[in-house]
Protein backbone atom coordinates (compact mmCIF):
# COMPACT_ATOMS: atom_id res chain seq x y z
CA UNK A 1 0.00 0.00 0.00
CA UNK A 2 1.26 3.48 -0.85
CA UNK A 3 1.77 5.65 2.22
CA UNK A 4 0.31 9.10 1.60
CA UNK A 5 2.05 12.30 2.67
CA UNK A 6 0.74 15.48 4.26
CA UNK A 7 2.98 18.49 4.82
CA UNK A 8 1.54 20.81 7.45
CA UNK A 9 2.23 24.35 8.59
CA UNK A 10 2.75 25.86 5.15
CA UNK A 11 3.02 29.65 4.99
CA UNK A 12 4.79 30.47 1.70
CA UNK A 13 3.71 30.06 -1.91
CA UNK A 14 7.10 28.68 -2.99
CA UNK A 15 6.84 25.95 -0.38
CA UNK A 16 3.34 25.05 -1.55
CA UNK A 17 4.59 24.84 -5.14
CA UNK A 18 7.54 22.65 -4.19
CA UNK A 19 5.37 20.31 -2.11
CA UNK A 20 2.95 19.87 -5.02
CA UNK A 21 5.84 19.29 -7.44
CA UNK A 22 7.22 16.58 -5.15
CA UNK A 23 3.90 14.75 -5.26
CA UNK A 24 2.68 15.48 -1.74
CA UNK A 25 -0.94 14.38 -1.31
CA UNK A 26 -2.19 16.95 1.20
CA UNK A 27 -1.22 20.44 2.34
CA UNK A 28 -1.98 21.62 5.86
CA UNK A 29 -2.61 25.18 7.04
CA UNK A 30 -2.67 26.17 10.70
CA UNK A 31 -5.44 28.42 12.05
CA UNK A 32 -4.25 28.47 15.64
CA UNK A 33 -3.03 32.01 16.43
CA UNK A 34 -0.42 31.04 19.08
CA UNK A 35 1.38 28.87 16.52
CA UNK A 36 4.39 30.25 14.66
CA UNK A 37 2.90 28.58 11.58
CA UNK A 38 -0.41 30.45 11.82
CA UNK A 39 -1.88 31.91 8.64
CA UNK A 40 -4.98 34.03 8.21
CA UNK A 41 -7.94 32.66 6.25
CA UNK A 42 -7.20 35.22 3.53
CA UNK A 43 -3.57 34.11 3.27
CA UNK A 44 -4.53 30.44 3.11
CA UNK A 45 -7.03 31.17 0.35
CA UNK A 46 -4.27 32.92 -1.61
CA UNK A 47 -1.88 29.98 -1.13
CA UNK A 48 -4.50 27.48 -2.31
CA UNK A 49 -6.02 29.33 -5.23
CA UNK A 50 -4.02 27.69 -8.05
CA UNK A 51 -3.62 24.14 -6.76
CA UNK A 52 -3.94 21.39 -9.37
CA UNK A 53 -6.45 18.56 -9.24
CA UNK A 54 -6.10 15.76 -6.68
CA UNK A 55 -4.15 17.78 -4.11
CA UNK A 56 -6.08 17.95 -0.84
CA UNK A 57 -6.05 20.89 1.56
CA UNK A 58 -6.44 20.60 5.32
CA UNK A 59 -7.45 23.39 7.72
CA UNK A 60 -6.14 22.80 11.26
CA UNK A 61 -7.94 24.19 14.32
CA UNK A 62 -7.35 24.02 18.07
CA UNK A 63 -10.48 24.65 20.14
CA UNK A 64 -11.63 27.30 17.66
CA UNK A 65 -14.91 29.16 17.82
CA UNK A 66 -17.51 28.11 15.27
CA UNK A 67 -17.36 31.51 13.56
CA UNK A 68 -13.62 31.10 12.97
CA UNK A 69 -14.07 27.70 11.36
CA UNK A 70 -16.89 28.96 9.15
CA UNK A 71 -14.79 31.89 7.97
CA UNK A 72 -11.97 29.56 6.92
CA UNK A 73 -14.42 27.31 5.11
CA UNK A 74 -15.93 30.30 3.30
CA UNK A 75 -12.62 31.76 2.14
CA UNK A 76 -10.34 28.75 1.73
CA UNK A 77 -12.80 25.95 0.97
CA UNK A 78 -10.59 23.20 2.44
CA UNK A 79 -10.97 19.55 1.51
CA UNK A 80 -10.69 18.46 5.14
CA UNK A 81 -10.93 20.00 8.58
CA UNK A 82 -8.46 18.88 11.25
CA UNK A 83 -9.29 19.26 14.92
CA UNK A 84 -6.27 19.19 17.19
CA UNK A 85 -7.77 20.30 20.50
CA UNK A 86 -10.45 19.08 22.89
CA UNK A 87 -13.28 19.08 20.36
CA UNK A 88 -15.87 16.32 20.72
CA UNK A 89 -17.33 14.33 17.84
CA UNK A 90 -20.45 16.51 17.62
CA UNK A 91 -18.33 19.64 17.23
CA UNK A 92 -16.14 18.01 14.58
CA UNK A 93 -19.13 16.88 12.54
CA UNK A 94 -21.03 20.18 12.77
CA UNK A 95 -19.65 21.67 9.55
CA UNK A 96 -20.64 18.98 7.06
CA UNK A 97 -17.08 18.46 5.82
CA UNK A 98 -14.87 15.39 6.22
CA UNK A 99 -12.56 15.79 9.17
CA UNK A 100 -9.43 14.41 10.79
CA UNK A 101 -9.23 14.10 14.57
CA UNK A 102 -5.81 14.45 16.14
CA UNK A 103 -4.90 12.62 19.34
CA UNK A 104 -2.06 13.79 21.57
CA UNK A 105 -0.68 10.40 22.43
CA UNK A 106 0.59 10.18 25.99
CA UNK A 107 -1.59 12.98 27.33
CA UNK A 108 -3.45 12.31 30.60
CA UNK A 109 -6.28 9.96 29.70
CA UNK A 110 -4.50 8.93 26.49
CA UNK A 111 -1.50 7.32 28.14
CA UNK A 112 -2.41 3.63 27.86
CA UNK A 113 -3.36 1.58 24.76
CA UNK A 114 -6.83 0.87 26.12
CA UNK A 115 -7.64 4.48 27.01
CA UNK A 116 -6.39 5.74 23.67
CA UNK A 117 -8.42 3.20 21.70
CA UNK A 118 -11.52 3.98 23.76
CA UNK A 119 -11.24 7.71 23.07
CA UNK A 120 -10.54 7.21 19.37
CA UNK A 121 -13.72 5.15 19.02
CA UNK A 122 -15.79 8.22 19.92
CA UNK A 123 -14.79 9.68 16.53
CA UNK A 124 -16.12 6.85 14.39
CA UNK A 125 -17.08 9.13 11.50
CA UNK A 126 -13.67 10.79 11.13
CA UNK A 127 -12.00 10.46 7.74
CA UNK A 128 -8.81 9.66 9.64
CA UNK A 129 -7.26 9.46 13.09
CA UNK A 130 -4.04 11.47 13.42
CA UNK A 131 -1.61 10.47 16.14
CA UNK A 132 0.78 13.14 17.39
CA UNK A 133 3.03 13.49 20.42
CA UNK A 134 1.73 15.13 23.58
CA UNK A 135 3.18 18.61 24.08
CA UNK A 136 1.66 21.86 25.37
CA UNK A 137 2.13 23.42 21.92
CA UNK A 138 -0.44 21.24 20.08
CA UNK A 139 1.95 19.78 17.51
CA UNK A 140 4.94 20.94 15.53
CA UNK A 141 7.32 20.12 18.39
CA UNK A 142 9.52 17.60 16.62
CA UNK A 143 8.94 15.06 19.42
CA UNK A 144 8.09 11.40 18.82
CA UNK A 145 5.91 9.17 21.00
CA UNK A 146 5.81 5.54 22.08
CA UNK A 147 4.25 3.60 19.21
CA UNK A 148 3.33 0.76 21.57
CA UNK A 149 0.49 3.00 22.83
CA UNK A 150 -1.27 2.27 19.52
CA UNK A 151 -1.39 -1.45 20.27
CA UNK A 152 -5.15 -1.61 20.87
CA UNK A 153 -6.17 0.56 17.93
CA UNK A 154 -6.36 -2.30 15.43
CA UNK A 155 -7.36 -5.15 17.74
CA UNK A 156 -10.13 -7.39 16.34
CA UNK A 157 -13.51 -5.94 17.23
CA UNK A 158 -12.23 -2.42 17.71
CA UNK A 159 -13.27 0.33 15.33
CA UNK A 160 -10.36 1.60 13.24
CA UNK A 161 -10.24 4.55 10.88
CA UNK A 162 -7.38 5.34 8.48
CA UNK A 163 -4.40 6.17 10.70
CA UNK A 164 -2.05 9.08 10.11
CA UNK A 165 1.29 9.18 11.90
CA UNK A 166 2.82 12.46 13.04
CA UNK A 167 5.21 13.70 15.70
CA UNK A 168 8.95 13.96 15.27
CA UNK A 169 9.04 12.57 11.74
CA UNK A 170 12.07 13.36 9.56
CA UNK A 171 13.72 11.74 6.58
CA UNK A 172 15.75 9.75 9.13
CA UNK A 173 12.81 8.46 11.19
CA UNK A 174 9.83 8.14 8.86
CA UNK A 175 10.70 4.69 7.49
CA UNK A 176 10.89 3.30 11.01
CA UNK A 177 7.48 4.80 11.79
CA UNK A 178 5.98 3.32 8.63
CA UNK A 179 7.39 -0.14 9.28
CA UNK A 180 6.25 -0.04 12.91
CA UNK A 181 2.70 1.22 12.38
CA UNK A 182 1.76 0.68 8.69
CA UNK A 183 -0.17 3.96 8.52
CA UNK A 184 -2.48 5.23 5.81
CA UNK A 185 -0.45 8.46 5.76
CA UNK A 186 2.32 10.40 7.46
CA UNK A 187 2.16 14.05 8.47
CA UNK A 188 5.25 16.23 8.81
CA UNK A 189 5.83 19.86 9.75
CA UNK A 190 8.97 20.73 11.74
CA UNK A 191 10.87 17.80 10.21
CA UNK A 192 11.06 19.54 6.83
CA UNK A 193 11.72 23.09 8.05
CA UNK A 194 14.60 25.54 8.25
CA UNK A 195 12.55 27.50 10.80
CA UNK A 196 8.91 27.35 11.98
CA UNK A 197 6.69 27.77 8.93
CA UNK A 198 9.65 27.99 6.52
CA UNK A 199 9.96 24.72 4.65
CA UNK A 200 13.18 23.46 3.09
CA UNK A 201 12.89 22.11 -0.44
CA UNK A 202 15.84 19.80 0.20
CA UNK A 203 14.30 18.42 3.39
CA UNK A 204 10.91 17.98 1.76
CA UNK A 205 12.51 16.11 -1.12
CA UNK A 206 14.50 13.89 1.24
CA UNK A 207 11.38 13.17 3.30
CA UNK A 208 9.31 12.18 0.26
CA UNK A 209 12.14 9.95 -0.98
CA UNK A 210 12.38 8.27 2.42
CA UNK A 211 8.64 7.55 2.51
CA UNK A 212 8.80 5.87 -0.89
CA UNK A 213 11.99 3.97 -0.22
CA UNK A 214 11.41 0.30 -1.10
CA UNK A 215 10.96 -1.99 1.88
CA UNK A 216 13.85 -4.48 2.12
Amino acid sequence: MRTRIKICGLTRSDDVHQAVTLGVDALGFVFYPPSKRYVTPERAAELCKDLPAFVSTVALFVNAQSAEVLEVIRLMRPTFLQFHGDENAEQCEAYGLPYLKAFRVGAPGLDTPALLAQYCAEFQHAAGWLFDSYTPAYGGSGHTFDYSLLADISKPGNLTRPCIMSGGLTDQTVRQAILATHPWAVDVSSGVEDAPGLKSTLRMRSFVSAVYQPTP
